[in-house]
This record gives structure tokens, sequence and C-alpha cells, in this order.
């Protein structure tokens, strides 16, 4: 399991929960200040979840509002980028005057070092605010930030494209955290901003104007993101990969010897760590094995099952019973 913390407001007295929350919002994130209609009744939930330097959070709150100052800033500045994944509610942020909308399902990024007021406000028939996200150090990401600087506050559909791979990864990881080891976490941190720094890039449409090395870099990005969303297609070759970048397969694998891998290898080691998280996952324990091979893109079970015991020692069945033998 990842490294996580929990923080509830129903674990103390109603009358302290507002003050509990602000304490702990100053603690994880950054000195604020915090108001609400419901103090007398602060009913609020996160769980922070350590992906490396990267956090990933969920949260659940009534509505209420956030700010940072100039003079909060220059008492404490983590220099976070924080992107934000509204999931039930709205959000308005104000800075720099500039106001903008955030609905369900919209990126949104703001960053700690700039002022900035946000509304976070439940619709008709809602409770509460929920929603997930990240809270990333500017400085893992590869991308100038004075064109970082463009996206803040501005509308990244998190229903299409790059954007709904994020928002698949932020929804998966923080849903089940049970299928994934402790030292997971910062390979996952690296999967968070390496989606990140891609749909900044396609965002910012940068190629043009990005130095060389950035811009092999970010493509790099793309093509990973790519690979990850179509694991399950058996024609998932570097000629396809290549044709859906409009690039040359020569160029692809020019791309790759600077990596650690060669494309090809890369994709055959994602599959068998996207079968290996099905086989650990509980919920999946009524899925034939066959059927989870095929679904990370193995077309016959024999070389599912060859290849996943020369990657991890032991045929995949073994490995579920190993699996559930811990989560029991």
């Amino acid at each position: 399991m990842l490294i996580e913390r929990t923080f509830s407001t129903q674990d103390v007295i109603a009358s302290d929960r507002f003050d509990c929350w602000r304490e702990h919002v100053l603690r994880t994130y950054a000195p604020a200040e915090v108001h609400s209609d419901h103090v007398a009744n602060f009913a609020a939930s996160q769980r922070i979840v350590t992906l490396g330097d990267v956090q990933l959070w969920t949260m659940e709150h009534p509505s209420m509002t956030l700010s940072r100052t100039e003079k909060l800033i220059r008492r404490s500045d983590p220099e976070l980028y924080h992107l934000s994944l509204p999931l039930q509610g709205t959000m308005r942020l104000t800075g720099f005057e500039h106001e903008a909308a955030f609905e369900r399902h919209d990126l949104v990024l703001h960053d700690t070092s700039r002022p900035h007021l946000m509304r976070a406000i439940t619709g008709h028939g809602e409770r509460a605010i929920q929603g997930t996200g990240l809270l990333i150090p500017r400085k893992l990401l590869p991308l100038p930030e004075n064109a970082v600087d463009r996206l803040i506050m501005r509308r990244l559909p998190g229903r299409e494209g790059l954007g709904a791979l994020l928002a698949q990864f932020l929804t998966q990881v923080a849903g089940d955290t049970s299928s994934y080891r402790p030292d997971d976490g910062t390979r996952l941190g690296t999967v968070a901003a390496d989606l990140l720094t891609a749909l900044f890039a396609h965002a910012l449409d940068a190629d043009g104007s990005l130095p060389p090395e950035t811009r092999r870099h970010t493509l790099v990005l793309r093509i990973r993101a790519f690979v990850q969303h179509h694991l399950h297609d058996p024609h998932l070759t570097p000629g396809a990969v290549a044709a859906a970048h409009h690039i040359s397969v020569g160029y692809l694998h020019r791309l790759f010897q600077q990596e650690d891998h060669t494309l090809a290898a890369w994709i055959r080691c994602q599959r068998l760590e996207r079968a290996r998280r099905a086989l650990a996952d509980p919920a999946m324990r009524d899925t034939p094995i066959h059927a989870i091979g095929s679904y990370c893109g193995f077309t016959h079970a024999s070389d599912f099952t060859r290849a996943f015991r020369t990657a991890y020692g032991i045929p995949p069945r073994e490995y579920r019973h190993q699996a559930a033998r811990i989560v029991a």
C-alpha cells in the first residue's frame, strides 16, 4: 500500500472543527485565510497520498473560500503548483484582476507563489465539495516557468485527450492504493509529473518556442502518454506509435536512444506492470488470467505467462495467490 495520511474534522467536537481544518490547511498546504458559512459544524476530510516529491490529495468539505495574500506568501511559500480536479461543486479563482469559473472535471492550475482567492461552491442538491488533485514542486516540471504561467487559472479539459488521461490517473490511484507497494510511490510521482508536463506542453502548443532538448523531452512524454492509453491494443508497435505522432520510425528510435529502454521494451514493461497491478487488485480477483493478459495487450495466454514469469520470477496465477494472502 502507498504511504498516505488521512484527516477528518469528525474526530473533534463540532465547535472546534473549523479551527482544526484551518490549522490542517496551514500544515499541509501553505498559510492561507479560510472562511466558510458552515463554521458551526464544519464536516471535512482529506487524504494525502505520498508519491515521492509529489502529493496526491482527495478532499471533501462544505462551501468555503481560501485566499493566499502577498503578506502570507512572504511569510511562507512552498513553491508548489496546485492542480485541482473538481468532482462535485464548482470553483471560482480570482487573481491579478482575472476571474475564472471551473465546473466538474475541469483541470485547474494555480500557484502557491501567486496571490489568489479560491471560492468552492456547492451546486443545487449538493451537500459538499469533492475533488482530487496534485501538489507538485515547480522545479519538477521541465517546462519554463514563464510558459507554465500562461496556464494559471486557465481551463484545461479533463474529459478529453491528455487531460482525460491525467484525470483517470488521479482518480484511479486515489481510488485504490492497496494494489501498490510503498516503493511504487516515487514511480507514480514520476508518471504524474510526466503526464502533467505532457498536458501543459500540449495546451501551450509550445513546440516552436521551447529549446530543442525540452521539445524532445515533451515529445517523449506525449509518446509515453499515448502508449499508456493504448496498452490494451495488441497492434501497438513502434510503427503505429510513429504514425500517430507523424514522425518516422527511425526518428522515434533516436528519441528513445537517450531513455533507459527502447520503446518496444518500455511498452512491454508497462504492459507487464499493468498486469501485475490487475492481478493484485481484489476487485479483479474473479477476472480470468488470460483476460487480464488480453487487457494488457498480450494476444496469447502462453506469451503472457512466459513474459510475466521472466519479469517477476513467478507465473501470474501464483503472483495473484500471493497478493491475495497479503491482502487477507
